[in-house]
């Protein structure tokens, strides 16, 4: 039956849409970036006393 066939490829289409969008949020999601250990610097800060 010609006149199903559109009906087909829409089907695929939303199928492997899907499972592309399915697969893309859950490699999205499921990554779980490691927190860098961050080194905490004091600031020099030399106060200079001006004499106006």
């Amino acid at each position: 039956m010609p006149q199903m066939m559109p009906m087909s490829w829409t089907m695929l289409f939303m199928f492997f849409s899907t499972t592309f969008m399915l697969f893309n949020f859950m490699n999205y999601f499921m990554y779980n970036p490691t927190k860098k250990k961050t080194t905490t610097k004091k600031i020099q800060i030399t106060e200079k006393n001006w004499k106006w």
